[in-house]
Formats: C-alpha cells, sequence, structure tokens
C-alpha cells in the first residue's frame, strides 16, 4: 500500500528532488578508492561484554500457579494435543 501513495504535483516534484539528491550522493561516494579497507559488521572493534547468565530473582512456584486452573507438582497441567 505504500507504494500507492497519492501525491500532488508539488509534493511529487518535492519527492523527486530528494530522491535526486541522495541519488548524487550515492554517485559520489562509489568514486571513493574503498580497494585497501576490509570489510567490517562494526564501526570499532570491540570485544563481545556479555554478562555472566545467571538467575537474580528466583520465581515463586506456588505464587506463579496461584492461579492455575490445573497444575501437576510445580507445572501447568495443559490438554494434550498430540496423540
Amino acid at each position: 500500500m505504500l507504494a500507492r501513495l497519492a501525491l500532488d504535483p508539488a509534493e511529487e516534484d518535492s519527492m523527486a528532488a530528494t530522491l535526486d539528491a541522495i541519488l548524487t550522493y550515492m554517485e559520489k561516494l562509489n568514486e571513493l578508492d574503498t580497494s585497501a579497507v576490509e570489510p567490517t559488521a562494526h564501526v570499532v572493534d570491540f570485544a563481545a561484554s556479555w554478562r555472566d547468565d545467571a538467575v537474580a530473582n528466583r520465581p515463586d512456584a506456588e505464587a506463579l500457579l496461584a492461579n492455575a486452573p490445573a497444575r501437576s507438582g510445580d507445572f501447568f497441567r495443559v490438554p494434550k494435543i498430540i496423540e
């Protein structure tokens, strides 16, 4: 549906000028010599800063299952769907 935008002539002229400016800039970028530039995924080289995967607030099974319509021990009981 976005491809079917209804633009009046003034908006069409404005959009055409904007797109022309973008394409002109892209042509200018294509003139740069990038043969010595290595492909990168990130501009800054950094090590992944992952935290330890540790449970900080262990859930209370009784509180979680207090309103369960059916339960089996510490689990929700659901109808069997696989024969």
